[in-house]
């Protein structure tokens, strides 16, 4: 991932940083010529329509990445009752839910606990942030032979984008490689800026200065031509055909009023942006407030699929001051953003869900840090399809091992698909001709979908 500032307790490794499958379709295809009957091929066809993504409750997604991986102690799964040395340096609050508490440093999200699904059981394999990161955001593990595509790209390849707003937006820049095996046209558009003062301006965006939009408009048409020339000589027009998708993207975003009031966070009142944190909580209230803020609008005006990151989490060293510092901003917007989304009326529709690639060491080490650990961790969700109140899973007293109801990535993954309406067992088609599924023996989390 990329990060913008870094933790200096953090460790190098973060600071440098189908009935028939579409395999057994093509097979048919190809037997086709050799005598497939029309019935045998109607049936194949009425199988591919399993496969087919229909919306979900989940209409959009707001995904919230925290880089460098969080402590459950402290935050979604607190153990009050373990050891000293494994307890951490935060108490408890209580929340709505009989019996479920969320960590001391989290008031506000301990407010709002009965409309959270929160996951303590998750299980991930490798405690290395590059490889878990790829881990988390994808559902496969990091290999050398395929690049895979990230959720948003995913959802943005299976849906077409309603109006000019793209359909997947990353707040800041992009993660990078986040297209993998799939066409670059359906990787994230990044605003390349952030709206931490309370306003973005937001990369390609505006034409350049001097060039009007009819001149724009002249221009793309001449290019088109030119395009057109070389596609009848060229044995390969793929990157062609990328670059027009590119362009008339450009072109819809930069003459679309829609598209920019859409990011136009200065019309939002002064009352929601200082309820979201801004000038509170020093530079993190604009940090976590107002991108929490800007993905709401977003998915408000249409987009399907929205990311950003907040803060710094590799606290080897001092987890408490780290924590001290940044989790009250956070706290606040993400409590700001889930009772917003459920006044508008968009909570139902709108999947948010709180991903880090890993947890943290069931032990507090000898410089009031805590390690990498992802034998288990939580991760936190609401909205768009699930039930509310869920706390789902847990680890054990010392958060050493899952004690209940283990959920591995594949099976998160799967869950977050089904929830948008996409089946996770679908293969798209990888370099090579190599058919590739979603997400590979993931089963959706049925417990926790309403």
């Amino acid at each position: 991932m990329r990060r913008k500032r870094n933790n200096t307790s953090g460790c190098q490794g973060f600071n440098t940083l189908q009935n028939y499958s579409r395999r057994d379709a093509l097979r048919v295809g190809s037997l086709s010529a050799l005598g497939l009957t029309l019935g045998q091929m109607l049936r194949i066809e009425a199988a591919q329509k399993d496969y087919a993504s229909i919306q979900g409750p989940a209409k959009s997604v707001i995904q919230i990445v925290l880089p460098g991986g969080i402590a459950a102690q402290e935050t979604w799964n607190p153990k009050p009752e373990s050891p000293v040395e494994y307890r951490g340096p935060f108490g408890i609050n209580k929340t709505p839910i009989p019996g479920i508490k969320i960590g001391e440093i989290w008031p506000e999200i301990a407010k709002i606990a009965d409309r959270m699904t929160v996951v303590r059981s998750v299980v991930g394999k490798i405690p290395d942030h590059e490889q878990a990161s790829y881990h988390m955001l994808r559902g496969y593990p990091m290999t050398p032979a395929i690049q895979h595509p990230t959720i948003g790209t995913i959802v943005n390849h299976e849906y077409e984008r309603r109006g000019a707003l793209p359909g997947y937006i990353s707040i800041g820049n992009d993660l990078g490689g986040e297209s993998g095996y799939l066409n670059t046209q359906y990787g994230p558009f990044s605003t390349g800026n952030t709206p931490d003062s309370g306003q973005i301006a937001v990369r390609d965006l505006r034409l350049p200065t001097g060039i009007s939009l009819q001149e724009f408009e002249q221009r793309q048409k001449m290019r088109d031509m030119v395009n057109n020339t070389f596609r009848k000589i060229e044995a390969n027009p793929a990157p062609l055909d990328t670059l027009d998708a590119y362009y008339k993207q450009a072109y819809q975003m930069m003459s679309s009023d829609a598209v920019r009031d859409a990011f136009d966070i200065t019309q939002e009142t002064k009352q929601t942006k200082e309820n979201y944190g801004l000038g509170k909580f020093g530079k993190y209230g604009g940090e976590a407030g107002m991108r929490m803020l800007l993905a709401r609008r977003l998915v408000e005006a249409g987009s399907r699929f929205v990311t950003l990151q907040y803060g710094s989490w590799d606290d080897h060293t001092n987890i408490k001051k780290s924590y001290e510092e940044q989790m009250p901003a956070f706290d606040n917007a993400l409590a700001a953003l889930i009772r917003d989304l459920e006044e508008r009326g968009l909570l139902d529709s709108t999947l948010v869900w709180v991903t880090s690639e890993f947890g943290r060491t069931p032990k507090v080490n000898n410089v009031a840090g805590r390690d990498h650990w992802s034998r288990v961790f939580s991760i936190g969700m609401a909205g768009g399809g699930l039930k509310k109140g869920a706390f789902y899973g847990d680890s054990d007293t010392t958060s050493s091992e899952v004690a209940s109801d283990g959920v591995p990535l594949a099976d998160l993954h799967s869950t977050i698909y089904k929830l948008i309406g996409i089946n996770s067992d679908k293969e798209l088609m990888a370099s090579g001709d190599r058919p590739m599924e979603i997400i590979e023996e993931g089963k959706p989390i049925d417990s926790i979908i309403a």
